[in-house]
């Protein structure tokens, strides 16, 4: 490997170069996604698959891809005729007979050179019993297709510390599938919500009050007054209403109504834009600046509390309760100010110098944020806290398997619920009649032994029993593409802790090609 292929991710997207090096142009368009910070987080994350099968390659496939700095295949059965046909890492009648991981991790390791695969052909069932820590030293573990008995006691394992790492159960037969993620807490810094951060349009800090108040709207030449920012005409059209009204912005519809008439009657041509982006921009001024709710909700979230709180508690708890002593303390009660500017109509000069104030005043803010933090943080993770504080999120997950125990649940979303039942039935099946195919008499009886007896099966739910039938051990390869796609970004999601990954059971039905979650 060459100097400029090992260069630090960090380092190749951030510095000015008069080209990008190797790595960065391989990975262009998932750091448009992701940036340095998910990259790097990628690259260090070690990925344990339970089954070679044609699934689990798919997700794989689409994990090596993005350069995941390890994974191990742990399979000890051998390659069989059906396993040659529909899976894609195997080459083909060549792979018959040799060992399932080892010939799949050869083949995936192919697709980046920059990714460490290893393949464990031993049984699953022998080290649980013996050295089940050794999990521990994975990132995220992927379990497709396991039979319930070592998947419960997977399941259990992982779930009874929460330092674990998270686990990834994944179930299909024939076009039918679904997948759930077992974790105990996920936090999210970078959400990338849609919803933009507060431009404090109503509550504006000095610099920005006053450079509004210091344009003479009435003597600029047409040009300039084509380029104020609706940014800077909001501030001080809402100035000039205040002191004509007691300090108070447009409260009813008729004053928000001759609010928005005085904005476009500022115009001095009828074709100013920026005055046009002001007035569809109006309601900035009468939506009060504060906290969002959710925000709010995670403040009284009880391991925020003092009492909780302690040298061991994650770095996001405190630097949650640090935006809680902020926004209390803080002159406006509202989140930190970010120099994030939309787009708008400007000239480049208007827009850096509005960008400037933006950017002084949101650093002026962390500072006195970071005056606040009482436990040791890295200086990248406060600024990017700092910087998506608007869009926080705390996920509290569930073990595998507990949503057979609400009964309630169960009756919600049927169609939905029917292929979960239906795939959960299959595989209890498979362990009380090893090798048997599974009849439809036989699968009803098992749901309707999950639901209660007496609790009216979905309409529909024939329908899904009959593919199983059809398929019960089928790995179709489209199934397995469209699943290792969509399990992959999930996983990825949790290793980056960016995005908001899928909470419940994640349910594929490519017959009817639909998607649902239950359960979360």
């Amino acid at each position: 490997m060459t100097s400029q292929d090992s260069q630090d991710i960090e380092t190749a997207t951030t510095a000015i170069q008069s080209q990008p090096d190797n790595k960065t142009r391989r990975y262009d368009r998932q750091l448009r996604l992701w940036a340095a910070t998910g990259q790097s987080a990628l690259e260090s994350a070690r990925v344990l698959v339970l089954s070679g099968d044609a699934t689990s390659t798919s997700i794989l496939k689409n994990l090596v891809l993005p350069g995941i700095g390890h994974f191990t295949i742990l399979d000890n059965g051998a390659v069989s005729h059906a396993d040659a046909g529909n899976n894609f890492f195997l080459e083909g009648l060549e792979s018959i007979g040799k060992k399932r991981a080892s010939e799949a991790v050869r083949l995936l390791c192919e697709l980046n050179d920059s990714v460490e695969g290893h393949a464990d052909t031993r049984n699953l069932s022998t080290f649980l019993d013996t050295s089940p820590e050794w999990l521990s030293s994975f990132t995220i573990v992927i379990a497709h297709n396991l039979d319930n008995a070592p998947l419960q006691e997977l399941s259990s394992f992982l779930w009874s510390d929460p330092s674990y790492p998270p686990l990834v159960v994944v179930r299909s037969a024939g076009f039918l599938g679904e997948f759930f993620i077992q974790f105990h807490e996920h936090a999210i810094i970078e959400s990338h919500s849609e919803t933009a951060p507060s431009l404090r349009i109503d509550k504006p800090f000095p610099a920005l009050r006053e450079f509004a108040l210091s344009l003479d709207f009435a003597s600029m030449d047409p040009t300039e007054h084509g380029h104020i920012p609706y940014v800077v005409i909001l501030v001080r059209i809402l100035e000039d209403w205040k002191k004509s009204h007691d300090g108070n912005p447009p409260k009813t519809y008729a004053e928000r109504q001759e609010f928005k008439k005085s904005i476009l009657a500022t115009k001095v041509k009828s074709d100013e834009e920026n005055f046009d982006e002001a007035e569809a921009q109006a309601y900035r001024c009468w939506t009060e600046t504060k906290v969002p709710p959710e925000i709010a909700a995670l403040f009284e979230d009880p391991a925020v509390s003092p009492e909780a709180l302690s040298q061991t508690s994650s770095p996001f708890f405190h630097l949650l309760a640090t935006l809680k002593e902020f926004t209390d303390q803080s002159e406006t009660h509202t989140l930190p100010l970010t120099s994030t500017l939309p787009d708008m109509k400007s000239d480049t000069s208007n827009y850096i110098h509005l960008q400037r104030l933006y950017k002084i005043r949101a650093e002026e803010e962390k500072q006195a944020f970071k005056s606040h933090l009482r436990a040791h943080v890295d200086d990248a993770m406060v600024d990017s806290f700092v910087k998506n504080a608007h869009s926080l999120q705390l996920l509290r997950g569930k073990q595998w398997g507990t949503f057979h125990q609400d009964k309630p649940a169960l009756a919600s979303n049927p169609k939905e619920t029917c292929t979960h039942l239906a795939l959960s039935a299959l595989f209890s099946l498979n362990e009380m009649n090893t090798g048997a195919p599974p009849i439809a008499e036989a699968l009803r009886q098992q749901i309707q032994g999950t639901v209660g007896e007496g609790v009216e099966l979905p309409e529909g739910i024939d329908d899904i029993i009959g593919e199983i039938v059809r398929a019960p051990s089928a790995e179709l390869p489209n199934t397995a593409a469209f699943l290792g796609g969509m399990v992959a970004q999930e996983v990825i999601k949790m290793i980056t802790k960016q995005y908001v990954p899928v909470k419940g059971y994640c349910i594929v039905d490519l017959i009817e090609t639909w998607t649902g979650v239950i359960g979360a």
